[in-house]
């Protein structure tokens, strides 16, 4: 009960006070006329002001109310490496008993995690958001218990406490990390560029370490290379992309024996490759009409350098005409199939025979540019199924195809098998508009001619008459060679009885003649979105088994797949952390990375209290570590310094509640009227003797 005096008028201010100006004006006028009473007048007009002001006796009835301490608990990636989590385990038990052992406070505390999108410890985001929870006046300190690696330090609220800082982590901690400066998102197939990599030591480095450590690299997950590199030098490394697409680059530094963590000791680059330009060679036996088709196709795509030669005057034309007087290019045959094949991407017959133009030393070359890595498009026309076919040369030892010598000269619709439906070449090709009546038809328009074949090798992807095989892929030693049986998907692009998806189909089998990985057949496929991880398994089978993924601690999960598409298994796979996956399902592997390749949890590991000390100094609190305990708590006045050697304190805060508040006039109201009157009698009196 705490009682203090209060005016309760009984009218509002600005009228008492124009009362007391009267009453001062009066006594004046009193004072002027040498009334001898005027001073008795003036205690008068006093006790009736006082009356009206109403002095009254406040009484509050208080409740004291508990003192609070906040404690933040980092539990963040970093604070779970070494033995620190067992570190704050037992720190927040000793501090929980301590606080408890103190009079009229209580603890709160407050724990986060790792924040998203790779924004590292949010610290005093967690702390702020903590104290707005708290009322201010009961606030009597605040401790962080954390390995000191913040990345919000400019956040720092203002206390109206002390604030103190409990480091985790140990005097002899060491760790060594590799740093990737400078990687390309995008690269030029074959051509060389420059990654910019370092390995440096953080904390107490023993001796005999820091000097040269090993430094493993892995293409795609390949058997990695070792090399011996300086600590904390920048390092240069020259890199050649193979293949278009996502190339995968891992560089490993085994664990140091002694060091934090090996969490920051692998990284993962991915660098697009792109071709400059894709070199085409396009000869076409005769003028025909799908020829300007497939010309116009390919120009049309910006990327594409295409040479393409027609045999216009084969040998055995023989028109009297000199040689002199032709204004045709003689058909480089040297040039290009000895010389300079190497330089082409795709070699393209279109309707070619063997007429003499290129001897069979010539096409066995290209046999041979096949089997080390090129690629051979074949589009058939009637003379493939002739004595003069490709297929009875030194190629035709490649071609997934052999010709039974009859052409079928009928319309039918070219349509997808079984494998078709499920490989990325034809897989989802685009319906044309209107679709067929019929189940399964895409509504593409009708081919009038097809080149019987046998399958010999490779997969079917297309078929026609009969389900005679129409377009057959097929890989040959390094190389991947295509047949197509037919000389009329010219009248796709024409667009009779609607066309069909020529450009589309010929954009997918350049690029997977090109080896490019998003067309693989089978192939293992991880795309990372957050700590989301969505996983693709693309193979020509019916059933696959599970996805063995083995996280950054070792841990290995399988993961079940769903057919979501013919050829087509998906899944979904939440990462507990972040850090490098491995993923194997058969002999298909794939390597992701959650999170960023160099997670800012992991940029500093050695704990340090540099950060937080100078926002602790402006509270008058402290930094402390907990490797061999927690200081002592004590309470301490406000404004005197809050820490010391193998202590702490907190500000009592005496926070309390009002329950109830009563307020009693001082005198009743009846009295200062009789004490007025009393006063003013005695006015009247003493002027009325004079």
């Amino acid at each position: 009960m705490l009682g203090s005096v209060i005016f309760d008028p009984l009218l509002p201010m600005p009228v008492l006070w124009a009362a007391a100006g009267l009453a001062v004006l009066f006594v004046a006028f009193a004072v002027w006329r040498g009334l001898s009473g005027w001073w008795l007048r003036g205690l008068a007009a006093a006790a009736l002001l006082a009356a009206v002001a109403n002095p009254s006796l406040q009484q509050e009835d208080r409740e004291p109310l508990t003192d609070i301490v906040i404690l933040v608990v980092d539990e963040s990636a970093s604070q779970r490496i070494a033995d620190r989590e067992a570190q704050v385990a037992d720190a927040v038990a000793a501090i929980e008993s301590e606080i408890a052992g103190l009079e009229n406070t209580e603890l709160r505390v407050v724990r986060f995690g790792d924040a998203e999108d790779d924004q590292g410890t949010l610290l005093m985001t967690a702390l702020s958001e903590a104290m707005a929870e708290e009322p201010r006046a009961r606030l009597a300190g605040a401790m962080l218990l954390t390995d000191g690696r913040l990345h919000d330090v400019e956040r720092a609220p203002n206390l109206p406490a002390p604030l103190h800082v409990l480091l985790t982590g140990r005097e002899d901690d060491w760790d060594r990390r590799l740093v990737v400066e400078n990687a390309p998102a995008f690269a030029i197939i074959d051509e060389e560029v420059t990654l910019s990599l370092r390995l440096e030591d953080q904390g107490a480095v023993p001796a005999g370490e820091g000097g040269t450590a090993p430094l493993r690299i892995a293409v795609d997950g390949g058997e990695p290379q070792e090399f011996q590199v300086p600590v904390g030098e920048t390092l240069e490394l020259p890199l050649t992309l193979t293949h278009g697409g996502a190339n995968v680059i891992q560089f490993v530094t085994p664990e140091a024996e002694g060091e934090l963590t090996d969490r920051n000791n692998a990284a993962v680059v991915q660098i697009n490759g792109v071709r400059d330009r894709l070199r085409v060679l396009l000869v076409s036996g005769e003028p025909h009409a799908g020829e300007r088709t497939w010309r116009n196709l390919l120009k049309s795509d910006s990327s594409v350098d295409l040479v393409h030669f027609t045999i216009l005057r084969p040998p055995e034309k023989q028109d009297g005409v000199p040689v002199t007087e032709l204004s045709l290019i003689a058909f480089p045959t040297r040039e290009l199939f000895l010389d300079k094949i190497d330089e082409f991407d795709l070699i393209i017959f279109d309707r070619y025979k063997r007429r003499g133009i290129l001897p069979s030393i010539y096409l066995d070359n290209v046999r041979q540019y096949v089997e080390d890595g090129g690629a051979v498009l074949v589009a058939a026309g009637p003379d493939f199924a002739s004595a003069s076919s490709l297929f009875r040369s030194p190629l035709g030892e490649i071609l997934p195809g052999a010709p039974t010598s009859r052409v079928i000269e009928e319309g039918f619709l070219p349509q997808l098998t079984d494998l078709g439906e499920k490989h990325p070449v034809t897989a989802g090709l685009p319906e044309m508009a209107p679709p067929g009546e019929e189940e399964g038809d895409p509504g593409w328009g009708r081919w009038f001619r097809q080149v019987e074949l046998d399958e010999l090798a490779g997969n079917t992807v297309m078929q026609g008459v009969n389900d005679g095989p129409l377009l057959l892929l097929d890989r040959v030693g390094e190389g991947r060679v295509a047949l197509l049986g037919s000389d009329h998907a010219w009248l796709w692009t024409r667009g009779f009885e609607g066309g069909g998806p020529q450009l589309e189909l010929l954009r997918r089998l350049a690029h997977w003649m090109m080896k490019e990985p998003e067309l693989d057949e089978e192939a293992l496929v991880a795309s990372a979105e957050g700590q989301t991880m969505t996983i693709l398994r693309r193979t020509l089978s019916d059933e696959v088994g599970d996805v063995e993924v083995t996280g950054p601690d070792g841990t290995v999960t399988m993961v079940p797949l769903e057919e979501v598409a013919p050829g087509r298994f998906q899944a979904e796979y939440q990462g507990p952390e972040i850090g490098l996956y491995r993923l194997a399902e058969g002999d298909q592997e794939a390597v992701i990375a959650l999170g960023p390749a160099a997670p800012k949890e992991f940029e500093q590991t050695v704990a340090s209290g540099e950060a937080l000390r100078p926002v602790a100094e402006t509270t008058e609190g402290g930094v402390a570590t907990v490797e061999d305990g927690v200081p002592d708590i004590r309470q301490v006045r406000e404004g005197r310094p809050a820490a010391g050697r193998g202590w702490i304190g907190i500000t009592p805060r005496q926070a309390y509640l009002t329950a109830d508040v009563t307020v009693t006039p001082l005198v009743p109201a009846w009295l200062f009227l009789l004490i007025a009157a009393a006063l003013t009698v005695g006015a009247w009196l003493r002027e009325g003797r004079r």
